[in-house]
């Protein structure tokens, strides 16, 4: 494993400089599901929750939230977000729903982060507005699927 480079000689925490990096095209691609009860999945498919519309507001708090990763997650960086989706992808066995986020910038630092922090905060957005209904819901298998751009290449999980 390498050195850490959130950390200087002493061991404190430090944000990285990345001002001699050049600014390259970078992609993240995440995913992650919620688990939960066929009937709580029923309420989001027949727009029947009675907060609103479950995924709209999940798609937009996952937008919102890869732009504010930086204020969310200690020494990432501010980033020029080109692009920020978040798609919802339902499922019946098991019953929940599959999040991903795809998240572009035209930077000197990836991506990743702003990626999985969205797909996070739409999980928990879908069990905020659907908590009422369902308490037992669960989030999980959030990871990074894809990334490009970069010193380190091109990275996609098997």
């Amino acid at each position: 494993m390498s050195k850490l480079s959130h950390l200087n000689e002493q061991g404190e925490a430090r944000m990285v400089d990345v001002s001699d990096k050049a600014a390259t095209q970078r992609t993240a691609r995440a995913e992650g599901f919620i688990a939960m009860a066929p009937a709580t999945l029923a309420l989001i498919e027949t727009g029947q929750a009675k907060k609103g519309d479950v995924l709209a507001a999940a798609r937009i708090a996952g937008i919102m939230a890869a732009k504010k990763t930086h204020e969310l997650i200690p020494l990432c960086h501010p980033l020029a977000i080109t692009k920020a989706t978040v798609d919802f992808a339902t499922s019946r066995k098991p019953a929940g729903v599959r999040v991903t986020a795809e998240v572009k910038v035209a930077g000197q630092t990836g991506v990743e982060m702003e990626a999985l922090t969205a797909v996070a905060v739409a999980c928990l957005t879908i069990y905020d507005m659907l908590k009422a209904a369902d308490k037992a819901m669960t989030l999980g298998g959030i990871r990074l699927i894809e990334k490009t751009g970069g010193r380190s290449g091109t990275y996609r999980a098997e």
